[in-house]
């Protein structure tokens, strides 16, 4: 027999544990009246009863009030209509986002602004005193940026429909090249080389045979390998000048049948200051019987037969060609055209490695009527600004422009910096330059001369 209060304490227990297996209750609308919004003013503090909850609005519900339906299904668009007077006044100042909600305006009290309810965005601006107006939309866009030019090298392409394969010429070469023909002309930077007055081209003595003068031509090219033209130049001098006839009633001075009879130890000592000179006194000598025994006294008139003479390569060869018998079938590249135009890119992405596969590069895309001048162009280029050693980039266009991309940046400034202290003559007036500020004098002399004045401290008198 079990007590009664242990029995107690069982159906205390068997009863919880049906509560605990009941599903809990489900959490409705209804159930939330209580917190329901309600915008009627008598009855915001009033207690409901449970069950009357279906005359009242719901919080899921609650909008603000609008005046018309129609505007709560509008989409905001990013368009503004602004009303602007047919003379425009100047910029108003900047209104903060509390003004404009205020509908105050800092420039004209006539002007309202009307915002949407809920939302404090300016839908219209609309002022009293308007005769124009004016829609704009406003699009956010990123800035543009300008693009900077690219330069390419010259490039091999393919046309894929017929496989055949062209070189494209580098980017901006056109422009480039008539500018180094601006500096190398009369006045310009790179004007006066000694190529212009001691090239081996003008060498020769024009009070010579015809003959003569293409042998003079040929000897100065042979003399010019490792050799500075100035240098080049007295040699020259000194064998037209010098050396002893052949014969008795012959002429002296540089010709074929000289070369060959004099002393080899004489001939050294005639052009002991070029480079090289023990084995250009023996080339010398032998190209001369050459040009004797097998091209009937003259020098050779073709590439192959210009390269077959001792001392003469491929450079050489088509000067003298171009020099001597007046026909362009190459380019001559020496140091200076192999230096430069890797310089610049001509030469492929990878460059060349010898004058040569400079020489086959360039061919390859620079027009023929330029083969002959760029090598007097390049060298009176490298001559006087794009030096070897201590390059002038401050003083070179190219670099001035931005179209060398070997220009040392650092030169290139301060040769633009230079360049903007310069001195204008104008007439009646003298703009001088000095330091960034600009200092104007103007001159007025009421006799008609000219005076005289200081234009600024330390600039010095006109």
């Amino acid at each position: 027999m079990i007590p009664r209060s242990s029995r107690n304490t069982i159906q205390f227990f068997n009863i919880m544990e049906r509560h605990a297996r009941s599903p809990p209750r489900r959490i409705t609308r209804s159930s939330l009246a209580r917190f329901a919004y309600t915008d009627a003013p008598d009855r915001a503090g009033a207690v409901l009863s449970q069950g009357d909850h279906r005359s009242e609005t719901d919080i899921e519900d609650a909008i603000p009030d609008i005046a018309s339906s129609s505007m709560l299904r509008r989409k905001r668009k990013r368009t503004t209509t602004v009303s602007v007077p047919q003379t425009r006044p100047p910029l108003a100042t900047r209104k903060t986002k509390k003004a404009l909600d205020d509908g105050i305006d800092n420039n004209n009290n006539n002007t309202k602004f009307k915002t949407e309810e809920g939302t404090g965005d300016v839908v219209s601006i609309t002022s009293t005193t308007m005769t124009t107006t004016t829609t704009t939309t406003t699009t956010s866009a990123a800035p543009t940026e300008s693009k900077k030019r690219q330069r390419k090298p010259a490039r091999k392409t393919t046309d894929p429909s017929t496989g055949e394969s062209t070189i494209s010429p580098p980017t901006d070469w056109e422009e480039m090249y008539a500018i180094v023909q601006s500096m190398r002309s009369e006045g310009g930077a790179a004007s006066n080389a000694p190529v212009d007055t001691m090239g081996c081209e003008r060498l020769a003595l024009t009070t010579v045979s015809p003959r003569d003068q293409r042998f003079q031509t040929l000897v100065a090219l042979m003399l010019s390998s490792q050799t500075k033209d100035t240098v080049n130049a007295v040699a020259m001098h000194r064998l037209q000048t010098e050396l002893l006839p052949h014969a008795p009633g012959a002429p002296p001075g540089l010709n074929l049948e000289n070369i060959i009879a004099v002393a080899p130890a004489r001939l050294n000592e005639l052009i002991y200051a070029v480079g090289f000179h023990n084995n250009k006194t023996k080339y010398l000598q032998q190209a001369a019987a050459i040009c004797r025994d097998t091209h009937g006294g003259d020098i050779p008139d073709t590439i192959e037969g210009l390269v077959s003479l001792p001392g003469v390569g491929p450079k050489m060869a088509h000067l003298c060609l171009s020099a001597a018998w007046g026909r362009t079938e190459g380019i001559g590249v020496d140091v200076h055209v192999h230096r430069i135009t890797n310089l610049w890119g001509w030469n492929g992405k990878s460059g060349s490695k010898n004058p040569e596969d400079t020489r086959a590069k360039l061919e390859s895309w620079l027009p023929k009527d330029k083969w002959r001048e760029i090598n007097t162009l390049l060298v009176g280029l490298g001559q006087t600004v794009c030096l070897p050693v201590g390059r002038r980039c401050g003083d070179c266009e190219l670099g001035l422009r931005g179209l060398c991309r070997a220009a040392e940046r650092k030169k290139v400034l301060e040769g633009r910096r230079l360049r903007d202290n310069v001195v204008v003559h104008t007439k009646g007036e003298t703009t001088v330059k000095v330091e960034e500020e600009l200092v104007t004098n103007k001159i007025k002399d009421e006799d008609g001369m000219d005076d005289k004045s200081l234009l600024a401290e330390g600039v010095g008198s006109i």
